[in-house]
């Protein structure tokens, strides 16, 4: 095919993450991201490279057999989801297999494993305990809109008042926040002209106390402080399920579209806020890592424990564990009651302030937490691990701080990963080195979008 040339097709399959697989009329094969097996679609050649075609989704010409009516007003619209139109349990499915597919091509004959299947989300809507909100308009020179980008729209932002992810408490704070500025008249940063006021409102909530963090994220090209005033006593006067624990302003002048925080002040309450997992009590900042969904996140930390401990709970009694890509503390905290001693390491010295700090809260002396590149920071740690436990970023772990894992020659390790592209390639690594796959379990933390989270057990061959 040549770049350009517009054509239509079937999509026989999607690979992870949100790859079709179109066959056309011609028998041409063709990547086109954002579509369902079965759909019939139309799309435009906009990359050709060593033979293979990849293209821009243009119009669904007919509905997979597998859809059903998407429950999201927005499907299709919002970058969001991708999803929302197949059956949880076709969703389920799809992921499964697609994880399946990749472990296969990765581990090949190497080894035999028990694949466990795939755990669903306890809830498949309202499931986000956190939203970051952009201010735009849906068109240009249109109204004051707060919501998410449309899809393949750098510019463009949909307001999702009825997003069907996040709970009524978001949609009610999200409406009542636009409805206040479009009232005052007052303007969006313009990321062209680096002119504006508003850039993004974020919304965190914990689902165990219903605590709620609020944070309007401007610029400081203009003094706003009586009109936040107002702001915040719109707020104070909704009538929500949840409770508002601080409502905040972070000032943010940066010219990237990101969420930064370059001064935060309180506008009512505190900064931060309270959820708790498996029994543990963490207290959760606005911009600190926690799992987007509260009670996923049980099921894999759950899924986690049953893997490491297996029949035997006082397995890691006299063990010392590293927990490497720590974020804040949540795996350590867990097994640090099971365990003589854990160490963490995580490279956002952020996460691991808070992870101190939630370890001190939950009253646990034998956690320990180091800020730095896992890569560095190894070589810092005198104490040799009995145990490892890995939970890297999206991009896996960097080759050099593998094969210093690798070395530590630890009997068994456990590897969480929230992208099974890169866990396929950390895996042929630990694979030619000496392990071997025993156990593989995805768990689905985000329904209605291509992402899932998969967790493995490894075992060194000679042990």
């Amino acid at each position: 095919m040549k770049k350009g040339q517009i054509a239509e097709g079937v999509v026989k399959a999607v690979e992870f993450p949100n790859k079709g697989m179109v066959m056309t009329d011609e028998g041409e094969r063709v990547i086109v991201k954002n579509t369902i097996p079965g759909q019939r679609v139309s799309f435009a050649v906009n990359k050709v490279r060593k033979g293979k075609a990849e293209a821009r989704l243009l119009e669904t010409l007919e509905k997979s057999p597998l859809e059903t009516e998407s429950p999201c007003p927005y499907f299709g619209i919002c970058g969001g989801c991708t999803y929302q139109s197949l059956p949880y349990e076709e969703q389920l499915k799809l992921k499964e297999n697609q994880v399946q597919g990749l472990l296969k091509a990765a581990i090949g004959d190497h080894c035999a494993y028990e694949f466990q299947g795939i755990k669903p989300s306890p809830r498949v809507q309202e499931y986000r305990n956190k939203m970051e909100f952009s201010f735009g308009d849906e068109y240009k020179d249109g109204p004051l809109a707060l919501g998410m980008h449309k899809r393949g729209s750098f510019y463009d932002i949909v307001t999702v008042a009825d997003c069907q992810i996040m709970d009524e408490d978001f949609r009610t704070i999200l409406q009542e926040t636009l409805a206040f500025f479009r009232e005052k008249s007052i303007g969006y940063y313009h990321r062209l002209r680096h002119t504006g006021y508003l850039r993004h409102l974020l919304v965190r909530k914990a689902v165990k106390t219903g605590e709620i963090l609020v944070d309007l994220v401007t610029t400081t090209q203009s003094e706003e402080s009586a009109l936040l005033d107002e702001w915040k006593q719109r707020l104070l006067s909704l009538n929500l399920q949840g409770c508002i624990r601080g409502i905040l302003h972070t000032k943010n002048d940066s010219v990237a579209d990101v969420v930064k925080n370059e001064g935060t002040e309180d506008l009512f309450g505190e900064e931060y806020f309270y959820e708790e997992l498996l029994g543990l009590r963490f207290r959760i900042s606005p911009f600190s890592f926690f799992q987007t969904n509260s009670l996923g996140a049980e099921v894999l930390y759950e899924t986690a424990r049953q893997f490491i401990l297996g029949d035997n709970p006082d397995s890691l009694r006299d063990k010392l564990v590293y927990d490497l890509y720590s974020g804040t503390g949540t795996i350590a905290q867990m097994l640090a009651a099971v365990s003589r001693k854990v160490v963490g390491v995580e490279i956002v010295e952020e996460a691991v302030e808070a992870a101190r700090e939630n370890a001190k809260l939950n009253g646990l002396t034998n956690c320990e937490f180091l800020a730095g590149d896992v890569l560095k920071v190894l070589d810092t740690i005198e104490e040799r691990p009995d145990y490892i436990v890995l939970d890297p970023p999206r991009d896996g772990i960097h080759p050099k701080a593998l094969e210093k894992i690798i070395a530590y020659g630890v009997e068994h390790m456990i590897y969480i990963s929230c992208k099974p592209t890169s866990l396929a390639r950390d895996l042929e690594v630990l694979l030619a080195r000496g392990y071997v796959v025993e156990k593989v379990c995805c768990v689905d933390m985000f329904p209605g979008t291509v992402h899932v989270e998969t967790v493995v057990l490894l075992q060194r061959k000679d042990m």
